[in-house]
């Protein structure tokens, strides 16, 4: 049996897993992408921005976080950059509002995999009840038992909670990997900014 002949036994119920599925991996991509990126660039940059503050080039150190071309990663250290030599509550605050708008734009569309692993298994729970009514109405259309009547409804019903169980397993996967790498390097990133903050 084919991928194809396999979904189309799945019932209905399959399209909208099958638009989950895509949901979910579209998300998939992007995050591997962003935090690929954001922890590459950050680490560049502060190492660079780091060696310019120590040698009193805080010009170029501003102007090379003004060609990254990602507020995602430069706002933060912009703030520490034209704080001055003075490092008040101010300052502080003001990072830390950058911290979070970095922490927000990071976990963008993360929330798509979290409605995606909670919500699949009860649409393919829902395709499990409609099959099982359809093999209960086969039951009464032919005014007999046996698994001959019944076996396109229990099929249909196993083929759809089979599909809701393997794109929620899917999808919480990822969003707890995400979840604990994004913690990660935005742990890495604070530290590097407060080795700024000390050289500021």
């Amino acid at each position: 049996m084919s991928l194809w002949e396999l979904f189309k036994e799945g019932g209905f119920i399959m399209w909208p897993l099958l638009i989950f599925s895509i949901a979910s991996w579209c998300v998939i991509v992007e995050k591997f992408m962003t935090i690929s990126r954001f922890e590459k660039l950050s680490n560049g940059l502060l190492d660079e921005v780091i060696s310019l503050i120590k040698n009193n080039e805080k010009g170029k150190a501003r102007d090379m976080c003004l060609q990254v071309g990602s507020p995602l990663i430069s706002d933060p250290i912009l703030a520490f950059i034209d704080s001055g030599n003075e490092i008040d509550e101010k300052v502080v605050a003001k990072v830390s509002r950058r911290i979070e708008e970095t922490n927000r734009g990071l976990k963008k569309y993360l929330w798509v995999l979290g409605t995606v692993s909670s919500s699949a298994p009860f649409i393919g729970l829902f395709g499990t009840v409609v099959g099982i009514i359809k093999s209960f109405d086969s039951i009464a259309t032919a005014g007999k038992g046996g698994f001959s009547v019944v076996a396109a409804g229990i099929s249909e019903a196993l083929i759809a909670t089979a599909a809701g169980i393997l794109v929620a397993v899917v999808a919480v996967i990822f969003f707890n990997y995400f979840q604990t790498r994004l913690s990660g390097s935005m742990t890495e990133y604070k530290s590097r900014l407060d080795d700024l903050g000390d050289y500021l």
